[in-house]
């Protein structure tokens, strides 16, 4: 036997079946598609729809919902931050998002990240993030250490605070003209 002799076994391989090619061909003139109607036209059917049957997205209970305002955090339990002090893995003493980031700790959290205080937890490190649980503040006190939870300045605050200075530079310029 040759590589040029190898074939697939019989019926291994079916052909594509070509419609609309004839009445003879078994697949002509309605192409599998049945007598008239939207699923014999081109184009795709209703999605989730079963035929008047009631959905299976409609059938299933809704709970909770999505609230447009909510922050993305990446949370962090203190036993993991521990785990890796004592494995040598996060060696500073300052941790923040970037840090947490670094050791593969903090993935996600386009609102930074939250800290959490499930586990043991006995490290002298000092945080600065986004949020903490009440419970993981203590227990970074406990040990030692600090968190630091910077303000967020809302962004009515920032448009305002920009337009106080530009009014300022307007007055200024009609000071310069009298």
């Amino acid at each position: 036997m040759k590589l040029n002799d190898i074939k697939d076994n019989d019926g291994a391989r079916k052909g594509r079946m070509r419609v609309g090619r004839g009445i003879g061909s078994g697949k002509g003139k309605t192409a599998g598609r049945g007598q008239k109607g939207a699923k014999a036209r081109s184009g795709v059917a209703i999605n989730g729809f079963e035929g008047g049957q009631m959905p299976l997205h409609m059938r299933i209970p809704k709970r909770g919902f999505n609230n447009p305002n909510g922050k993305d955090y990446a949370e962090v339990n203190l036993g993991m931050i521990q785990k890796l002090v004592d494995a040598g893995k996060l060696t500073a003493t300052d941790i923040d998002h970037a840090a947490l980031q670094a050791v593969g700790l903090a993935r996600g959290g386009k609102n930074g990240v939250r800290l959490l205080g499930k586990g043991e937890f006995s490290a002298k490190l000092s945080f600065t993030v986004a949020g903490a649980s009440k419970g993981a503040i203590e227990a970074v006190e406990k040990a030692g250490g600090s968190v630091t939870i910077p303000e967020i300045v809302p962004a009515a605050d920032k448009h305002a605070a920009k337009h106080r200075s530009v009014q300022k530079v307007i007055a200024a310029k009609k000071a310069g003209k009298a």
